[in-house]
């Protein structure tokens, strides 16, 4: 979040998006089994922070707690990444439309920062780039949204399908991705709720082309 320097986020907030990143990256691979003990050496942040963050992801589908056994990454099923953007499509279209109606000010700033973020990932051709601007996007989004309701919905979502993305597709389409994505940014900023509405049914319908090629694969 620009303007927060993520050691001043709380413990287990930081808990949270670094072991979401390693399961979204495949750092911690699917199918995986690891113990509490070991991710807390993997990230260095203590006990509490590291079990609230598991439970987190456990809620959200990315790992599974398995008592006296450890916890498990959540495989990965090709043929279940055109299922999340189905599930996606409908609130994605809901938070652009909302989100068009207050970008102004602070969150407009953030907004900005996330599409220069995609077109720098386009530049670098990095897709771990383009996965941080696209988690800034998705938090931007959820709170210029003022949707607290629509916003716990779609995040998992998001995470799930950042995840498909990175691991089926990120050695292609950077460049028409980020465009997208810069689209939808664009119809934000400028205030246009049904263009915005518009831009994020586009962003999903090629996402769903992407998720139903690496099914078919």
């Amino acid at each position: 979040m620009k303007g927060v320097s993520k050691a001043s986020q709380p413990a287990a907030v930081r808990a949270y998006h670094m072991l979401e990143r390693m399961v979204v990256t495949l750092d911690l691979p699917p199918g995986a089994i690891t113990t509490e003990g070991a991710l807390i050496e993997k990230i260095r942040l203590g006990r509490t922070p590291v079990r609230e963050a598991i439970q987190r992801l456990a809620w959200e589908g990315l790992i599974e707690i398995r008592p006296r056994a450890g916890v498990v990454i959540a495989p990965l099923d090709r043929a279940d990444w055109p299922k999340v953007i189905d599930a996606r499509e409908g609130v994605e279209i809901l938070l652009a439309r909302s989100a068009a109606r207050f970008a102004t000010g602070p969150i407009a700033r953030r907004f900005r920062e996330a599409a220069i973020r995609m077109e720098q990932a386009v530049v670098k051709n990095s897709p771990l780039a383009f996965l941080d601007a696209d988690k800034l996007l998705d938090e931007t989004l959820a709170e210029a949204a003022d949707n607290p309701f629509a916003a716990r919905l779609a995040a998992p979502l998001q995470t799930h399908s950042r995840r498909f993305w990175f691991r089926y597709h990120a050695g292609s389409g950077l460049a028409l991705a980020a465009e997208q994505h810069v689209r939808l940014i664009r119809a934000i900023l400028e205030l246009d709720a049904e263009s915005a509405a518009r831009e994020a049914g586009a962003l999903m319908r090629l996402l769903k082309d992407y998720a139903e090629a690496a099914a078919r694969a």
